[in-house]
């Protein structure tokens, strides 16, 4: 009606919520309508964040929980604060996603049109965020207790709370992290974002073709990648048996080395991409600042973090739970969530425990990132995680800005996409927890 009376009308540019995952791939796993009538209540709308995430209901619950309490809930920060720190942790990774999300929250929550045109035009107090923001996302390994001293000692101008602090951190990790997940899934702009829409849709010979992902059966040599699929699930099978009966016990010292050798392995990773879009640029000090190998060879790395002297359990959690009441709480469940999901299946196999390789992933990923668990065989990533997923595992959780198609797409070939989807969660949290231990860790060392 409104096009006949001559009204520009927006039309949806992508169908479905992601571009790697067919749209009827989400449907046909009948999503729980519950969660769904959840997210509505939460957010307003079921955005492409949620359909994707539906594909685990029972993270999706404590996900949506979480966040719901770091933006919308009684805290110690502003609500439009809230939004406009997420859109500036966001900006970090180029997600133009969560910057439009965030910057349509910051102004239904009352924030300045101004500031979402320039750091230059927020306050000084959130422009103050900006060294923490930036080693959070890309080198969290570099906090220290000065940094936090910067932002809380009585002479700083102006002052954070310890408890304003906490939040602040939890939100930027939180949108650090969710940036994995939108670049890890490739999730399509909503139907309201710039790029997610179009007042006059291409005619079909203009539409670009879409190239036949690397194990589809149109694939010219598509029988020789099906049965080299159905080889790699057989042979991570037989791998994980193995590793669950293997009685061989190591020294500390070959614990060690094999930690070392995993950590400087040297894992190529994409292509960089173009500039990011303005809206994100502007939002983004010393945008060449980017993630750096924990151990680049031929030059001194930091010390690594053993998770016996600071982990999430023991030191993270309290802390956490005592400066922002019941944070703690939502992000433990959210982690344990994570870290017990389940559907004791792998590809075209029922009944498998997949413990092993679950550890595998997250172990690795604490790796990258400078974290090692004493008590762990670093010996079994590299039996379980073979190169491509190594490739997928790195660029998510250090740079996911430069994840493509084709990264997506050569790991774990004969997997069901809601087995990558679990797999991006994975990387997720494991990256969010990561982050948060380094800085929890400088803030005790301030208080002590």
């Amino acid at each position: 009606m409104m096009s006949e009376q001559g009204v520009e009308v927006p039309r949806a540019l992508a169908s479905g919520p992601s571009s790697f995952i067919p749209a009827k791939e989400i449907l046909k796993q009948g999503l729980d309508q519950d969660i769904l009538i959840e997210s509505f209540l939460s957010l307003g709308r079921v955005d492409h964040i949620t359909m994707v995430m539906a594909l685990h209901p029972a993270y999706l619950s404590c996900f949506l929980r979480t966040q719901h309490a770091l933006l919308e809930m009684d805290g110690p920060l502003p609500r439009h604060w809230r939004h406009y720190i997420a859109v500036m942790a966001a900006a970090r990774h180029q997600c133009s996603y969560q910057v439009q999300q965030h910057s349509a929250g910051f102004l239904e929550a009352g924030g300045e049109e101004s500031w979402l045109s320039g750091l230059e035009h927020a306050p000084t107090k959130l422009r103050s965020l900006q060294t923490l923001n930036k080693l959070l996302a890309h080198r969290p390994w570099l906090i220290t207790q000065q940094h936090i001293q910067e932002l809380v000692c009585p002479g700083a101008e102006p002052r954070w709370s310890f408890a304003e602090l906490i939040h602040a951190v939890v939100l930027m990790a939180h949108a650090h992290s969710l940036c994995s997940f939108v670049w890890g899934c490739s999730l399509n702009p909503e139907p309201d974002h710039i790029g997610g829409y179009t007042f006059q849709l291409p005619s079909p010979s203009h539409l670009p073709r879409c190239p036949h992902s690397p194990h589809s059966p149109a694939h010219e040599d598509g029988r020789q990648e099906l049965v080299d699929g159905v080889m790699e699930v057989e042979v991570l099978m037989q791998r994980m048996v193995e590793l669950q009966q293997q009685e061989e016990e190591c020294t500390q010292e070959e614990m060690v080395t094999r930690f070392e050798r995993e950590r400087s392995e040297s894992i190529p990773t994409a292509v960089v991409r173009g500039a990011p879009p303005d809206l994100v640029l502007r939002l983004v000090e010393e945008p060449e600042f980017r993630y750096e190998d924990f151990a680049p060879k031929g030059e001194q790395s930091p010390p690594t973090m053993r998770a016996q002297d600071y982990s999430w359990e023991d030191h993270g959690f309290s802390l956490v739970n005592r400066l922002l009441p019941d944070m703690g709480q939502l992000l433990d469940e959210k982690f344990q969530v994570v870290s017990n999901l389940t559907y004791n299946r792998m590809a075209m196999h029922e009944g498998v425990d997949t413990h092993t390789l679950r550890k595998a992933l997250w172990n690795y990923i604490h790796c990258l990132y400078g974290i090692r668990y004493d008590d762990y065989d670093y010996g079994s990533v590299n039996v379980l995680l073979e190169r491509s997923l190594k490739v997928f595992v790195k660029t998510m959780a250090c740079h996911p800005e430069q994840t493509t198609a084709h990264i997506y797409h050569a790991f774990w070939r004969h997997f069901r996409h809601s087995e990558k989807v679990h797999a991006n969660l994975i990387v997720m949290e494991a990256r969010l927890q990561a982050a948060l231990l380094y800085t929890l860790r400088a803030i005790t060392h301030y208080m002590r």
